[in-house]
């Protein structure tokens, strides 16, 4: 199994998803790789926000190592599964799709843990910090979902 979470510049909320994907799948032994992008290519090679980094070091994750990069049409065939942060990823993502079995890999993150709800993480770049925290509030719900799905089917 192979996932990917995307954002618009992968610097914020992707990142964060996927150290804290890749740091509970470790914990429970699952042998699922995870990675992020985004769908601009404002940030291509650059570390995680600084807010980023050091809400996730605050809250018990290294993201430091991560380094953004754009979503590519290649993503389909490499990842059994695309999570997008909000609506206009989603739109970006769908954009690019060449087939129903692309579109059908494609997500809102957080409809792992608010089923057809359509929730959007929302970008916290020109926030304050508090709007890391929140981020990575709802991030980690979608996050114990779907480690629960994933461990309980044995992967």
């Amino acid at each position: 199994m192979k996932i990917l979470v995307v954002c618009l510049g992968n610097i914020c909320r992707s990142p964060m998803a996927h150290g804290l994907l890749r740091d509970r799948f470790s914990e429970k032994n699952l042998k699922i790789d995870v990675d992020s992008a985004g769908t601009g290519n404002y940030h291509i090679g650059e570390a995680p926000d600084k807010r980023a980094r050091e809400n996730m070091k605050a809250n018990g994750h290294d993201i430091s190592d991560l380094k953004a990069r754009q979503f590519t049409v290649s993503d389909f065939d490499d990842y059994d599964r695309i999570y997008v942060m909000d609506q206009s990823n989603y739109e970006n993502v769908i954009g690019l799709a060449r087939s129903p079995e692309d579109k059908e890999k494609v997500d809102l993150f957080l409809n792992i843990a608010h089923p057809g709800e359509n929730m959007e993480v929302p970008d916290p770049y020109f926030g304050g910090d508090q709007g890391f925290q929140n981020v990575y509030e709802l991030l980690s719900k979608s996050v114990e979902n779907l480690v629960s799905e994933l461990d309980n089917d044995g992967r």
